[in-house]
């Protein structure tokens, strides 16, 4: 882990301390960092619907996981 010194907007920090329940600054940083991954990341899929670059059969798939 890297250490790093920033300023933060005091507003948004007391704001998504609140809305996450998260109880340090750090945590709500990393948390709000793993959200933007996640989040790019399914912006990334979702691109690909419809490019063909898949060619496997759903329905079956989750047949198996049953």
């Amino acid at each position: 882990m890297s250490r790093t010194n920033i300023e933060l907007n005091d507003k948004l920090v007391k704001a998504g301390l609140k809305i996450t329940h998260l109880k340090t600054k750090k945590e709500l940083i990393n948390y709000a960092l793993e959200e933007l991954i996640i989040r790019k990341r399914r912006k990334g899929i979702l691109k690909m619907m419809g490019s063909k670059c898949w060619k496997g059969n759903l329905d079956k798939m989750r047949r198996k996981r049953v």
